[in-house]
C-alpha cells in the first residue's frame, strides 16, 4: 500500500497478533462475507446499504462496498478504501454519498467502533416507522436493552456530513441506533460484532411487531434485561458470527478472491 493517506497508526493487535497487512486482510476478507450475508437474508434493495470497517493502519480511512455493486457478487478485491473527505483513494469505482456521509462521522466520533452497519431491512425500516425502541419482550432483544438509541427525525436521503453527525450523537455510546422511517444501524469493535448485531437487531424488531400484533408482550423486569444483556449482549457475542461466516465461505469461497 502506497504511503499516500494522511493519518498512519501503528496498531497492536494484542489478541491474535496479527501483523498490520494481516488484519487488514483479516477485516476485509470478513467484510465480503457480510455483504454475501445481507444478500442472502434479504438486507439489500437496489443501491442502498452500506457496511464500512476501519483500515487498521490509516484509521481515518474506511473499507466500504462499490455503489451499486449487488452485494451477493463483492468480493475482497471489490472493496473500495475511502478518507473521511470522501475521497477514494483505493479501487477504481465510486461510493454511496450515504455512506460516505454517515459512515465517516461514525467512525471520526466513535474511535473505538470498528466496523458500521446500515441497510433498509424490512423489518428493521417497518420498526423504525414507529419511532420507538425496543422492549425487552425476548431474551435476544435484552442485547438491546438501554443500548441503543433512537434518531427520531427523518429529513430525507442522508446526503449531508452534518446529519451524519447528527446520526452519530444519537448513535452515543451505544450498540445501535434505529434510524425513524429509514432503519437500523449497528456497530462493532469488529466486523463480526457490527454485524451480528444488525442481524439480531432486526430479528428482534420481527419478534416484536409480531408480538405487538398478536397482543401485549410482558416485558422482561429491568433487572433479568440488564443480567441478560451482560450474557448476550457484549463483544463476545460476536462468535454468533463464526458459522455463519464458516457457512458462507465454503459455500460461495470466491468471496476471498
Amino acid at each position: 500500500m502506497e504511503v499516500r493517506y494522511m493519518k498512519k497508526q501503528e496498531t497492536v493487535i494484542a489478541s491474535q497478533q496479527r501483523t498490520i497487512e494481516e488484519e487488514r486482510q483479516y477485516r476485509k476478507e470478513r467484510l465480503a462475507a457480510s455483504f454475501r450475508l445481507f444478500a442472502r437474508y434479504d438486507y439489500d434493495m437496489g443501491v442502498a446499504g452500506h457496511i464500512t470497517a476501519r483500515d487498521p493502519e490509516y484509521t481515518d480511512h474506511f473499507w466500504v462496498n462499490p455503489f451499486a455493486m449487488d452485494f451477493s457478487q463483492i468480493k475482497v478485491s471489490d472493496l473500495v478504501l475511502a478518507n473521511h473527505q470522501g475521497k477514494v483513494v483505493e479501487g477504481n469505482k465510486p461510493i454511496n454519498k450515504a455512506a460516505f456521509a454517515i459512515h465517516s462521522r461514525i467512525h471520526e466520533a466513535r474511535p473505538d467502533v470498528i466496523a458500521a452497519a446500515h441497510s433498509h431491512s424490512i423489518y428493521g425500516k417497518s420498526f423504525s416507522s414507529l419511532g420507538k425502541l425496543l422492549k425487552p419482550i425476548t431474551q435476544d432483544a435484552c442485547a438491546f436493552y438501554e443500548d441503543h438509541g433512537l434518531f427520531d427525525d427523518y429529513t430525507g436521503v442522508v446526503f449531508d456530513v452534518e446529519e451524519g453527525d447528527r446520526i452519530a450523537a444519537a448513535l452515543k455510546n451505544y450498540k445501535a441506533v434505529i434510524l425513524r422511517n429509514h432503519g437500523l444501524l449497528t456497530v462493532g469493535k469488529s466486523v463480526e460484532e457490527a454485524i451480528w448485531w444488525f442481524i439480531s437487531m432486526d430479528r428482534a424488531c420481527q419478534a416484536q411487531l409480531l408480538a405487538e400484533a398478536a397482543g401485549t408482550p410482558i416485558n422482561i423486569d429491568h433487572h433479568q434485561a440488564i443480567k441478560t444483556r451482560g450474557e448476550v449482549g457484549s463483544p463476545q457475542a460476536k462468535i454468533n458470527f463464526q458459522p455463519m461466516w464458516e457457512r458462507i465461505v465454503k459455500q460461495e469461497p470466491d468471496l476471498l478472491n
